[in-house]
């Protein structure tokens, strides 16, 4: 029997994969990411708007209503604008990252790019950003889409996740390894 992750995973492949069809029919590939970045970043922002999209005690057109209300706001378009109805209607706004996540894979890999996930404890400048980039084409050997968050809790330096590798070189993270490393010779 199939875990509920993958189950989940497997749906926003499902949603993931119909909204790249309908962006890629309308030659909106980059509008459709630009908006679900903006989308997402307001989640990741409001604590309400998350109890909003995940709450299964909120009727769907409440909650249909109030992400259209956030959607209109942000000036978002109307096919994502419409595909966040259809995901309040299905009752599948809790799983909108996954499935962010799941079309923006889907739009790296048409392009022939691999996703790089960033945290950083500031926001990284232009040329932070460039060096970063092209550090890491250097070493996937493909050009890399940077999906950049900022997170003040590791205090320094970066997490970067490239597929299924992970590189922790933030502060909290080293403090953490010498904490158990001091733990565990005393």
């Amino acid at each position: 029997m199939a875990s509920d992750s993958s189950v989940a995973a497997g749906l926003a492949q499902r949603y993931a994969g119909a909204l790249y069809e309908l962006a890629d029919e309308g030659k909106a590939l980059d509008a459709v990411l630009a908006d679900l970045k903006k989308i997402e970043a307001a989640r990741s922002q409001s604590a309400d708007l998350r109890r909003a999209m995940s709450s299964p005690l909120l009727p769907r057109k409440a909650q249909e209503a109030a992400l259209l209300a956030v959607a209109q706001a942000l000036g978002i378009g109307d096919l994502v604008r419409r595909f966040l109805g259809t995901l309040a209607r299905n009752r599948r706004l809790g799983g909108f990252s996954t499935i962010f996540a799941a079309y923006r894979d889907l739009l790296a890999a048409k392009r022939g790019e691999t996703t790089a996930e960033v945290v950083s404890a500031v926001e990284l400048t232009d040329a932070q950003k460039a060096a970063l980039e092209a550090a890491l084409a250097g070493r996937a050997g493909r050009k890399i889409s940077l999906d950049l968050k900022v997170d003040p809790r590791i205090l320094g330096g970066l997490k970067v996740k490239v597929g299924s590798r992970l590189v922790d070189a933030s502060l909290q993270g080293q403090l953490k390894r010498l904490h158990l490393t001091l733990a565990g010779r005393a």
